[in-house]
């Protein structure tokens, strides 16, 4: 069975002498920005906003450093790229970034897809046949919070883009797919994540889920909805691994950081 390693070392400040995992690109929608913004998008080489997104990285990035003037805060987290249907852009976010060099892509013609998916779409596009897409990991900040549609429509882009690694955020949690038949190996950070987490079946109920690390283990057990599912568990070392035979969503708490 493949192995999936997992670690949240985004919440810790960047290393830039430690290569051993992921590439990072961020994604902002239009939520409020988590306390820990600025950490994700230190970690980032790509940073995508989507348009709605855009406002909130020129309105609250500036509130995350007080002592700063807000021109100065803004230059400085210039998103890359600004994509959307253009609905929500505020005329003034548009032209500011627009004449920092942000690139524009105006994707009203597609009212099919969220604005999530329109941003890793995009991202997807970025990789080279030669690239390895597994050390890719897309962070969605403003992911969660707000209209319970727009949540699920969130983790519905999890599953359409279930090959690439996606950490949907908010200021509390996180939550990501582990693909079925791998055995994962989650990395604990216990100083900014935990203790609390949980397990949740998405798509096809659980057959067999077994884990180890947990207060609760699973031990080839069914998951379903209107079964079980292991809400409010607790982790209880610095390694957590899970196999099931289905796609299961991990969240885990997120500390006061």
């Amino acid at each position: 069975m493949e192995v999936m390693r997992h670690c949240s070392r985004f919440l810790l400040p960047p290393n830039t002498n430690d290569t051993r995992f992921m590439r990072y690109a961020l994604v902002v929608l239009n939520q409020r920005l988590p306390r820990f913004a600025a950490l994700l998008w230190d970690h980032a080489q790509v940073r995508v906003c989507a348009d709605g997104g855009a406002n909130r990285v020129f309105d609250e990035m500036p509130l995350l450093f007080p002592l700063q003037h807000p021109s100065h805060v803004r230059s400085r987290y210039k998103p890359d790229v600004i994509k959307g249907d253009m609905d929500s852009i505020r005329e003034d976010v548009l032209h500011f970034y627009t004449n920092l060099g942000t690139k524009i892509l105006d994707a009203s013609h597609d009212q099919d897809t969220t604005d999530l998916h329109k941003c890793v779409a995009y991202l997807h596009d970025l990789t080279t046949p030669n690239t390895d897409e597994s050390a890719l990991c897309i962070l969605v900040a403003g992911a969660l919070g707000g209209r319970f549609d727009h949540e699920m429509g969130n983790i519905n882009v999890l599953c359409r883009f279930s090959s690439t690694r996606i950490i949907l955020l908010s200021d509390d949690c996180l939550i990501q797919l582990l693909p079925k038949n791998h055995r994962h190996e989650i990395v604990i950070q216990s100083s900014v994540e935990g203790p609390h987490c949980g397990l949740i079946p998405i798509g096809m109920p659980s057959a067999s889920s077994t884990t180890t690390g947990l207060q609760w283990d699973l031990n080839d057990t069914e998951m379903k909805f209107g079964g079980l599912i292991s809400t409010s568990n607790i982790v209880k070392g610095d390694i957590v691994t899970v196999e099931s035979d289905s796609d299961l969503l991990w969240t885990i708490s997120i500390k006061k950081l």
